[in-house]
């Protein structure tokens, strides 16, 4: 049953609105499947009307993409803060920072599994438009760091971010977690292999960032 709804009135209040929104579905996402999840099911969480979550949000795609964009921001600024400006960090350690980064943010990661082909299709072109403004402000932010910290173009600093970003959304949502595959497994005596996700992405980045140094010739020359 839907409790009373007190419409918001100032900014500070819809704001407050949408973050009761967001993180309802955030809670949503995070014990079951996106499929499952409905504009039903979020006003039933939150104790609306349909109608009364109409208000901000038209379809569940535009939910879980502000949620990603908050998570993009938070993981960017994670980055940006753990490799300053003028740092000469050797690829070990760059390997381990940025690993434990990833590792720390597998929920965006699982998002970022789902924004192509799912979430970009089913919202408005304005906010479309307004996330990827963000996402590119972030990535190009990061891009120059990396591109600075490693001697490299812009364009292969743009592409080796994004390259282990789309590698670790793609690991860590993969699909032997899925209740309904791992019976199908179980059922034809299939056992997937264990992987250490932390590990596996500090390999995976010491390689590509060695690889990309190796291949690029100095900026300064």
């Amino acid at each position: 049953m839907a409790k009373d709804f007190i419409r918001a009135r100032s900014e500070e209040q819809k704001e407050k609105r949408l973050n009761e929104i967001k993180a309802v579905t955030a809670t949503l996402f995070e014990n079951g499947p996106y499929h499952e999840i409905t504009l039903t099911s979020i006003a039933e969480k939150l104790g609306w009307s349909r109608a009364n979550l109409y208000k901000y949000a038209t379809t569940k795609e535009e939910i879980f993409l502000e949620i990603a964009c908050d998570k993009m921001n938070a993981y960017f600024d994670s980055l940006l803060a753990a490799f300053p400006k003028g740092n000469h960090f050797s690829p070990e350690v760059i390997a381990e920072i940025w690993a434990g980064i990833l590792n720390a943010h597998k929920d965006y990661l699982r998002y970022v599994a789902y924004l192509n082909p799912v979430i970009e299709t089913n919202v408005t072109v304005e906010r479309l438009a307004n996330f990827k403004s963000k996402y590119y402000e972030r990535a190009n932010a990061f891009r120059d760091r990396l591109s600075e910290m490693l001697q490299i173009d812009e364009e292969s600093a743009y592409k080796l971010l994004l390259d282990i970003l789309l590698y670790a959304s793609s690991i860590a949502c993969c699909c032997y977690s899925n209740p309904l595959i791992q019976q199908a497994l179980k059922k034809i005596g299939v056992k997937p292999p264990q992987t250490d996700f932390n590990a596996d992405m500090k390999e995976l980045v010491r390689m590509k960032v060695e690889w990309m140094k190796g291949k690029e010739k100095p900026l300064t020359e």
